[in-house]
């Protein structure tokens, strides 16, 4: 039985005109598979929003009215769950999803017919993934200190990150042709040509623990430092600019970008103290959404065409698909 909750908030401050794009503020929460353990989410080209459930190693997707279905990925013998953990659509129609314990890419057809694909590096942890602009699948190999590409056919390559234990977690598509990405252990931010080509920028503060990240509609890359409390800001030359978040020990994690310009994300702290959803502009003014649930845990968000916000609850206790609109 599908489990809702609706809150109406009021934020005036985060509110622009009625037109297309505006963000009401009013948040839906849709029950997820019990024990699923959410992860990342992303708008399908089916018109549904799809996301990853990693301890039940199945990939779900809900619709815009809240019918949620599970694809369970296939179990393989004398190998370890697969534990899925990002998710991207890509040029053929389909989304493919990384295997963290597996080291595999999967891919899963809007009809739930899925494939999976080896990386060669077999403890490479792959964690985000995105559709680059050579119509390939970009992927961070978290454990095998690596980028990865791989063709629509299945065909990998690997690069290595220069610096050791950089553990990159998530990666996005730059309005430059370039791949960017955090690397969580190293406390910098990546950049990769299409030919394999790897630029780090240093952040501030070392410890900040850049986690989510997403290209915005001003040319630059948005994420979040984990650690810090801040949202940052780089240029395609390197520059940073990082906006501190108000909310104490907020722990943003996912982030994207909205239909209305600005900046979204998740304030999934582990402490179990902040459990809102936040809008930056382009500008750097901040504004904050508390969820209902008030131990929800948000972790990874995306903007859906008709635009909408979704993002999904991890904590075990919430286990919710969430909707801003």
């Amino acid at each position: 039985m599908r489990f809702r909750r609706t809150l109406s908030l009021i934020a005036a401050a985060a509110l622009l005109a009625a037109g297309p794009g505006t963000i009401t503020g009013r948040i839906t929460e849709f029950g997820g598979p019990s024990g699923g353990l959410l992860r990342s989410i992303a708008a399908g080209p089916d018109g549904n929003i799809w996301f990853v459930e990693d301890s039940r190693d199945a990939i779900g997707r809900i619709t815009p009215a809240g019918k949620v279905t599970e694809y369970r990925i296939p179990a393989q013998p004398r190998t370890s769950p697969a534990q899925p953990y990002g998710i991207a659509p890509a040029p053929d129609g389909n989304l493919w999803f990384t295997e963290g314990a597996r080291g595999r890419i999967g891919r899963i057809t809007p009809d739930g017919t899925i494939a999976e694909f080896f990386i060669p590096d077999g403890g490479s942890q792959p964690t985000g993934i995105v559709a680059g602009p050579d119509r390939a699948l970009w992927f961070t190999e978290n454990g095998g200190n690596k980028i990865g590409r791989m063709t629509l056919a299945g065909v990998t390559s690997e690069f290595t990150i220069p610096t050791a234990r950089a553990f990159p977690l998530s990666i996005a598509a730059g309005r430059d042709g370039n791949l960017w990405f955090t690397e969580y252990g190293a406390g910098k931010i990546g950049r990769i040509t299409a030919s394999g080509a790897i630029t780090e920028f240093s952040l501030p503060a070392r410890d900040g623990h850049p986690f989510g990240i997403a290209a915005g509609p001003d040319g630059t890359l948005w994420f979040t430092e984990n650690s810090a409390d801040k949202i940052g800001r780089i240029t395609p030359s390197g520059a940073i600019t990082e906006f501190p978040i108000p909310t104490p020990d907020a722990g943003p994690l996912g982030i994207a970008v909205g239909p209305d310009g600005s900046v979204w994300f998740a304030e999934g702290s582990l402490s179990g103290r902040t459990h809102k959803i936040g809008r930056i502009t382009p500008a750097g003014t901040l504004s904050e959404y508390p969820l209902p649930t008030a131990v929800a845990q948000p972790f990874a968000i995306t903007a859906a065409p008709d635009g909408k916000i979704w993002f999904t609850e991890n904590r075990q206790n919430a286990n919710r698909i969430g909707l801003l609109q």
